[in-house]
């Protein structure tokens, strides 16, 4: 990506790396779990003619270090509050990718925000809780069997052996890939941030809000956008085929439609 239109937002003392593209009313994008705002950069160009679009590298991601403690989904609802002050504007349109989407759940649901997302779009979003299978259950009995020795332990020797725990081989395969590849802040991170399912932040949601989900997302699945769509005031999902859960790269020209026609229902 270019370092054309990047500009740095500082946020509790956090640079901020982030990306102003196109015209018009604005836009903020914002990106999943693992990913970086390069990866939105196409929707962005192609919703440019109509939108000024916004792509923040959020903390811990891309560009932008991580924070100096561990964050929750709160934490990065107030940093995206923050952050959508430069526009300008006491409401902005969304569109939100996966952990995007989660953090922008909790942001609409607020109901004394300074700012207040306007439109949004949400495609392959978390936040729901998922199906448990027998696998997840079995690693979590393992899980507990190794920290149960440790919870004999004095407070200050039982913290110590917990983080050495957390560091071997057989503790890291029990947790998902992205677990794996983390350490320090942003481990913990997501544990505090996958943990937290916002089924009951929906009801208080009054925004319209259009689910654009790929019909073969194996990571965010169609049941669970059915679930949010059944939790929402003004919700509406929209599948689309042989798309999965980067909708917008497997099926760019079908998903800049559809995002164009809610966003500009009239055409103007």
């Amino acid at each position: 990506m270019t370092e054309e239109g990047k500009s740095v937002f500082t946020y509790r003392d956090i640079p901020v790396t982030y990306y102003k593209v196109g015209q018009g009313r604005p836009l903020l994008l914002l990106h999943g779990w693992g990913s970086r705002a390069s990866v939105m950069m196409p929707l962005a160009g192609a919703l440019g003619d109509i939108r000024t679009c916004y792509i923040p590298d959020l903390p811990g991601f891309g560009d932008t270090p991580a924070p100096g403690r561990p964050w929750n989904v709160d934490d990065y609802a107030d940093m995206v509050t923050a952050f959508a002050s430069l526009a300008g504007a006491g409401a902005i349109d969304v569109l939100a990718h996966s952990f995007g989407g989660r953090i922008t759940l909790k942001w609409a649901a607020r109901e004394h925000a300074d700012i207040a997302p306007k439109k949004v779009i949400i495609t392959g979003g978390a936040g729901m809780k998922p199906r448990r299978t027998f696998s997840f259950y079995r690693r979590r009995a393992l899980a507990m069997i190794l920290k149960l020795p440790f919870q004999l332990l004095p407070q200050g020797l039982k913290s110590k052996a917990l983080s050495w725990l957390r560091e071997t081989r057989i503790w890291k395969s029990l947790g998902s890939s992205d677990y794996r590849e983390l350490d320090g802040v942003m481990r913990e991170t997501f544990v505090k941030t996958v943990s937290e399912h916002l089924e009951s932040c929906l009801s208080h949601i009054n925004q319209e809000v259009l689910l654009l989900w790929g019909k073969d997302d194996p990571y965010t699945p169609w049941y669970q956008a059915g679930r949010m769509e059944k939790g929402l005031k003004n919700g509406v999902l929209v599948g689309i085929d042989n798309a999965g859960h980067y909708a917008f790269l497997d099926q760019p020209g079908r998903f800049t439609r559809i995002s164009k026609a809610f966003l500009e229902p009239d055409g103007s």
